[in-house]
């Protein structure tokens, strides 16, 4: 398509639609909107690979919406997304974008959540239906026909619902729909199984390709400082005394790590919350409104928790844990800058993990500058600059209003109006420390990273590379297994959840073929069927995780 497409009227885009994203500010399309609308709109297949941030919802949203009829009460678009979070963006986007259009109707379908206002709402005839797999086939066991007339499916952020482990329920949702419906697959990358599914149920897609990654961190100012895995909430507290943020949202890997660290923050008086998979739908949906209205100003989330989450007024993202690889770090640090504004993102590096910073790097095609941990004076001078700031406009009407009460407490107590100044802002400032020499007792943090001599003694042995390799021995194999390894490892930021989606979505084999995963700091061991075994490593040469190869061999055990 050659017409240069600048506005959203020029794509044909239904007047109801129109007027309600010129209502919202929506004035040029991006770059996936403008490509896909087009293509949706025609009732082509398509494939889109844009990465969160760019757009993509408005991107199926509105010419799905350009093409339902609300007078007909019966639902007529389904859009999957992988988790509750992203379930409930997609459908108060519809919902946002549906304002001008009477009679029509949203629900999402996920999870978590009660099945009877979501029966209610269907049996309604509500006309787009959001949904998370796992509940839509819950519902599907009770009405086997309730997608019967479903003209319109869009798989959103496809690759992650395979890594979920949703492609059987996927199997079950494409067996309950009508053949002649218009399919749309969206996918930040397209690994084998992406691509099975697209020859098998999509009918001669059209391709459209975004390259967003840049894109979505153009705005975001990065940062990175380098503090020991055993520092990070007392330098998490220290980069809060200077950091001037509206809300935030700090990262880490871990369910437990979430409460820990929101409890510390707690406890030093901010209002801050844990966001995990173990928390109620109901609690979390209070959590992210809390974030929204003010009533909380930091969430603690893992990644999963977090996805969907989108809140104007987040102006940081802290990666307090590492992300596991490039494509998870472009997603966290996208929870701020959004829709134009600019944002700020800081990743605590453990020295180990240092590679992976270069990774990071390499992929986002920008440099994340080093910063150091601000020393006892930046605090101090922080703390004062807030004291300030709070007390500025309260000057003006103080001395009429309460002058005569200060010359009578002085007269009363005794003292100077410098000392109960004094004795006030002690009150006031809840005792918090003030001076340099108090700050610098209050906060003796200081880099330590553990020297290489003490690994050694530790029990680590040195390889014929330099590298340092563990003692310990592997575990027994499985029957019918074979081990193989790689050499990445922790110190490449790797996990075993990493190395197990890069096999399942790039070797084609069931989860049950694949027995343990041994992650050591330089190297994985990983149990493989040892039948077709040389077939599926050939399959498995190209494949890179955290943006290295993998290099699957069979290991050798003398």
């Amino acid at each position: 398509m050659t017409q240069e497409l600048g506005t959203f009227a020029a794509l044909g885009i239904h007047p109801n639609v129109l007027a309600a994203i010129t209502a919202v500010g929506y004035e040029e399309p991006s770059p996936i909107q403008a490509q896909s609308i087009p293509v949706i709109l025609a009732g082509h297949d398509m494939i889109g690979q844009a990465q969160t941030g760019t757009g993509k919802t408005a991107a199926f949203a509105l010419p799905i919406l350009s093409r339902i009829d609300p007078a007909k009460r019966e639902p007529q678009a389904l859009i999957l997304a992988p988790t509750r979070e992203l379930a409930l963006q997609v459908a108060t986007a519809f919902e946002t974008y549906a304002k001008q259009m009477p009679g029509l109707n949203v629900v999402a379908v996920y999870g978590g959540a009660p099945m009877g206002p979501q029966l209610k709402a269907l049996r309604q005839g509500a006309q787009v239906i959001v949904a998370t797999p796992g509940r839509l086939c819950d519902h599907l066991r009770r009405d086997d026909k309730m997608l019967a007339t479903v003209q319109q499916l869009v798989l959103d952020e496809a690759d992650e619902m395979l890594k979920l482990g949703f492609m059987d329920d996927l199997e079950v949702i494409f067996e309950a729909l009508p053949e002649s419906r218009q399919s749309v697959l969206f996918s930040a990358t397209l690994p084998p199984s992406i691509r099975s599914i697209a020859e098998r149920h999509l009918r001669n897609p059209q391709h459209v390709k975004i390259a967003a990654k840049t894109q979505t961190v153009a705005r975001i100012e990065q940062a990175h400082l380098m503090v020991h895995a055993d520092q990070k909430t007392p330098a998490v507290l220290r980069l809060l005394e200077v950091e001037e943020f509206d809300a935030l949202i700090a990262f880490v890997r871990t369910k437990q790590a979430t409460l820990d660290l929101a409890s510390a923050l707690e406890a030093k008086g901010y209002k801050a919350a844990a966001l995990n998979g173990d928390i109620a739908q109901n609690q979390r949906e209070r959590v992210i409104e809390s974030l929204k209205d003010g009533r909380l100003d930091i969430v603690v989330a893992t990644d999963v928790a977090a996805r969907g989450i989108d809140v104007p007024r987040i102006t940081h993202v802290f990666n307090v844990d590492m992300p596991y690889d490039p494509e998870s770090y472009v997603h966290r640090i996208g929870r701020t800058g959004r829709a134009g504004r600019d944002g700020r993102a800081l990743l605590l590096v453990t020295p180990r993990e240092r590679r992976m910073l270069q990774v990071i790097e390499r992929v986002t095609g920008q440099k994340v500058a080093e910063v150091r941990l601000p020393n006892a004076q930046q605090v101090l001078d922080a703390r004062i600059k807030k004291l300030n700031t709070s007390l500025t406009p309260l000057v003006a009407e103080a001395d009429a209003k309460y002058g005569d009460l200060l010359d009578r407490l002085v007269a009363d107590i005794g003292c100077t109006p410098r000392a109960l100044a004094a004795a006030l802002l002690q009150r006031a400032t809840n005792g918090q420390a003030l001076n340099l020499a108090d700050v610098e007792r209050e906060q003796p943090l200081v880099p330590s990273f553990q020297p290489r001599e003490r690994r050694e003694r530790d029990g680590a042995e040195r390889g014929e590379r330099g590298e340092y390799r563990e003692r310990r021995a592997p575990m027994p194999l499985g029957e019918g297994r074979v081990r193989c390894r790689t050499a990445l490892g922790t110190r490449d930021g790797i996990a075993a959840k990493n190395l197990l989606g890069a096999i399942l979505n790039e070797g084609g084999i069931a989860r049950e073929a694949i027995g343990r995963i041994q992650i050591r700091e330089t190297f994985s061991l990983i149990e493989l069927p040892e039948e077709g075994l040389d077939r599926l490593l050939g399959k498995l040469k190209d494949t890179r995780v955290a943006g290295k190869q993998l290099k699957l061999r069979r290991y050798r055990e003398d």
